[in-house]
């Protein structure tokens, strides 16, 4: 059975040719203004001998580099850009829906203050802080390892949150509590610490800025129910979609990168 539909295109062009009011659940990664190409290398290892890549034991390989989707990400606009397509997604979202803005650390604060002009500072629910510890670390600065989700509710009276579908995560300190509470495990904060996506788990895509599942699926089992849907309109390597349909929400995913698109129908195409 058919869970969800992709369509390729601008926002401000797709979004208007949707139902009205029918996605409960918006989630968005927008581009996060980088001012750079996002790009994701990748390699195939074409020999397990006599290469040149270092390896686990200190054996090497030789290594083809494999291309990869690839965006621009700079916006001279882009608070003006972002907040027209959200915009143009609120007539989609349910009254009672959550809406959901991922970005980066640097435009967090100006995003935030266009969101509650637009949406009404009431509306904002939490600033999600999602921390990882990957990658290199600078020696000029405090190494950046946080992504920023701020949740808005359409309405702060009447909204989905599902107090007994969100997963428990481990006490830091199971001594200090008891077996039971330790054996059942704490709720989460609005800290997630998540990995990124491993690169090599079956998870990955290849495509750049995909986002965990993990952290896909704490939001849809909270902020909707079974059988409602999902919409994201920056939908890139589908990860949306899949966090809803393996929880049984229909998805609705939009994206102009061809690249975008035929990921997503290869990592969907169960649910399409």
């Amino acid at each position: 059975m058919s869970l969800g539909e992709l369509h390729r295109g601008d926002a401000l062009e797709v979004l208007p040719t949707l139902p009205a009011a029918f996605a409960r659940l918006v989630y968005i990664d927008p581009p996060f203004n980088t001012g750079r190409a996002q790009r994701r290398k990748r390699v195939k290892v074409t020999s397990r001998a006599g290469g040149s890549r270092k390896g686990f034991g200190g054996k090497a390989y030789a290594v083809t580099e494999v291309t990869s989707a690839s965006y621009p990400d700079s916006f001279p606009d882009y608070v003006p850009w972002l907040l027209e397509r959200v915009e143009a997604g609120l007539r989609c979202a349910t009254p009672d829906a959550s809406l959901f803005v991922h970005v980066d650390p640097r435009e967090s604060h100006y995003v935030k203050v266009a969101l509650d002009g637009l949406l009404g500072r009431r509306s904002f629910m939490n600033e999600i802080v999602w921390a990882y510890d990957f990658g290199g670390r600078s020696k000029k600065r405090w190494p950046a390892k946080h992504d920023v989700i701020l949740w808005y509710a359409r309405n702060p009276k009447d909204y989905v949150f599902d107090y007994d579908a969100m997963d428990r995560i481990p006490y830091m300190a199971p001594g200090l509590v008891t077996p039971e509470k330790a054996a059942r495990g704490k709720t989460p904060t609005d800290v997630w610490w998540h990995t990124i996506v491993p690169t090599n788990g079956r998870e990955k895509t290849g495509y750049p800025t995909q986002k965990p599942l993990g952290i896909l699926e704490r939001i849809v089992k909270v902020h909707s129910a079974p059988g409602d849907t999902v919409l994201d309109f920056f939908a890139g390597s589908g990860t949306t979609g899949e966090a809803a349909a393996r929880h049984d929400r229909r998805f609705v995913l939009v994206d102009e990168s061809p690249d975008a698109i035929a990921v997503m129908e290869r990592r969907l195409a169960a649910w399409l």
